[in-house]
């Protein structure tokens, strides 16, 4: 098991490297995060290099990009097996950088509803 690791990051193309590289850059602990990329596997291929990832790491959050796409599907499919574990869709840079700075574990789990919702109300639109 890797230490440090908290969260996996999974997503199409490179949006989750690119995230965690935004983490890296702007705190420094983009080492709290791994990333999977769903590019080229179909659903089962997915869910089962999630399923190691998480052994692996012993992530206990799963961020995905988008709430429909493949690699939330495969989340969904393992939460029944994998108590504790939690997913967190449609992630954005803001949220990530929320869970990245609660240095305490339990408190990063707790703290997830918050920052999303912080995440959420940092959405704006300019202009017109």
């Amino acid at each position: 098991m890797t230490t440090g690791v908290r969260a996996i990051v999974a997503g199409h193309g490179t949006v989750a490297p690119g995230l965690i590289s935004a983490v890296e850059q702007i705190t420094g602990r983009g080492d709290r995060l791994v990333s999977v990329t769903n590019s080229g596997l179909c659903l089962d291929d997915i869910q089962g290099l999630l399923g190691r990832t998480l052994d692996e790491t012993g992530a206990r959050v799963i961020f995905t990009d988008l709430p429909a796409g493949s690699c939330t599907m495969a989340v969904r499919r393992m939460l029944r097996d994998r108590p504790g574990v939690l997913l967190v869709t449609g992630v954005s840079l803001s949220v990530l950088l929320d869970f990245v700075m609660q240095d305490d574990p339990d408190a990063q789990m707790a703290a997830l509803p918050a920052a999303v919702e912080r995440a959420r109300s940092a959405m704006t639109v300019y202009g017109g």
